[in-house]
């Protein structure tokens, strides 16, 4: 069963002529993790936080995102909060963004579940210390301020919040690119463990190619708001089909190869603010041709694995999907 179930999503900011999220659809099943990649300003984080509502002001939203068979799109405010402490919940990418230091690590956790009527306090106090403990955090935490604890305990404070009302569905948005390499391994460890433990399913949005290939079973390459090619882990990272994924790991440095020198990709992301006729990624792609400046390329699939989709006009024998069809 589809825990996150995305179809053609498309959002629309203010001054952009075109949406910054494009057609995007996805899935996360219970227990799966599926990474979301891509360069900055690719759309990964405002496709992870509408799964939320938490969109920025302005900002219009269409298509369809269910969570546990509910439509996010069309709930109210105080569906939305219900949907964040019990169905589904995000780890943010700064915790000292999100934590308030001027109030204690225990208010912080509590609150969300009380106000919406989830927990009693005395409860919610309980389940918190439960939930520090299972971080690595001692409980002690709960009357300590924001300000007393490093930026790896912190992570692991909003870990916990963010499993305050056991959700379905974990959003985690860039959740160790502040932490060091020790401390992230750590979250990563804790993350996979929790996951193994509830069946909870897991968005993770990176942009570390090699994170994502150690804890995802799924991922999902996106460039200009638009999901380039999507597949299993293991097969996208050893036969990448779209150019755009293929210069992204060409670009990554690996311990294996210490001499090899890197390979950027060339150019930038296009702007926004004007809209391109053909496939986003021609003006930087070495197999650009004149049809990709023309025409946007349909999603193709991998003949001999059909989870394995790209959109590209050039790539080995393909077939297409037949909702391109």
């Amino acid at each position: 069963m589809n825990i996150l179930d995305m179809t053609g999503l498309r959002i629309t900011l203010p001054g952009t002529a075109r949406p910054v999220v494009d057609g995007v659809g996805l899935t996360v099943a219970a227990g799966e993790t599926v990474a979301l990649v891509g360069e900055s300003g690719s759309g990964k984080t405002l496709t992870s936080r509408s799964v939320l509502g938490l969109l920025p002001p302005g900002a219009r939203a269409e298509g369809s995102i269910r969570v546990a068979g509910d439509d996010v799109l069309t709930m109210n405010a105080a569906r939305l909060r219900a949907l964040r402490t019990s169905k589904a919940a995000m780890i943010f990418q700064d915790p000292r963004a999100a934590i308030n230091p001027l109030r204690r690590i225990g208010d912080f956790l509590v609150e969300g579940v009380v106000s919406n009527r989830t927990m009693k306090r005395a409860d919610a106090t309980a389940r918190a210390a439960e939930l520090l403990q299972a971080v690595g955090v001692d409980a002690s935490a709960l009357g300590t301020y924001p300000g007393r604890l490093s930026g790896g305990m912190l992570q692991r404070v909003m870990i916990a919040a963010s499993l305050m009302g056991d959700p379905a569905l974990l959003l985690a948005d860039e959740p160790t690119t502040a932490l060091d390499v020790t401390t992230q391994a750590e979250v990563i460890a804790l993350l996979t463990r929790l996951r193994e433990r509830s069946g909870t399913g897991m968005l993770f949005v990176t942009h570390d190619l090699d994170l994502a290939a150690a804890i995802s079973d799924r991922v999902c390459v996106m460039y200009a708001g638009r999901i380039a090619e999507t597949g299993p882990a293991a097969e996208l990272f050893a036969h990448p089909r779209h150019p755009y994924t293929a210069a992204l790991l060409a670009s990554t440095p690996r311990l294996d190869s210490p001499g090899r020198r890197l390979t950027a990709i060339e150019g930038r992301p296009p702007d926004l603010r004007t809209a391109p006729t053909g496939c986003p990624f021609a003006p930087r792609c070495p197999l650009a041709t004149e049809i990709c400046d023309e025409r946007a390329p349909v999603t193709a699939v991998v003949t001999a694995r059909p989870d394995h989709r790209f959109a590209c006009h050039h790539g080995r024998p393909v077939e297409k999907s037949p909702a391109d069809v």
